[in-house]
């Protein structure tokens, strides 16, 4: 991992909590199911409940945070399974 300090003043916006989509994905299956979080929770307390979850089951996940733009609405991946889980199945 590389890093390089930065000035905090260029920001020009931020929010305190997010919006959040949760996607698990039942691998064997080839399905996956698609949840928005409703409440206003801590990334930290959604990985621990999606990790959770997703062990009960056998499944993987991927946490996004929710972004809106001119362009519509996007989603930005924070931790979990990166890119198509489906590709080798």
């Amino acid at each position: 991992m590389e890093i390089r300090g930065i000035d905090p003043r260029d920001t020009t916006w931020e929010l305190d909590h997010a919006r959040y989509r949760v996607c698990f994905w039942d691998v064997p299956a080839v399905t996956a199911h698609a949840y928005e979080v409703l409440e206003t929770v801590d990334v930290g307390e959604l990985l621990a409940w999606a990790s959770a979850y997703a062990a009960d089951r056998g499944w993987s996940y991927t946490i996004y945070a929710v972004v809106s733009d001119d362009g519509g609405t996007g989603l930005i991946r924070l931790a979990g399974v990166q890119g198509d889980p489906f590709a080798d199945a």
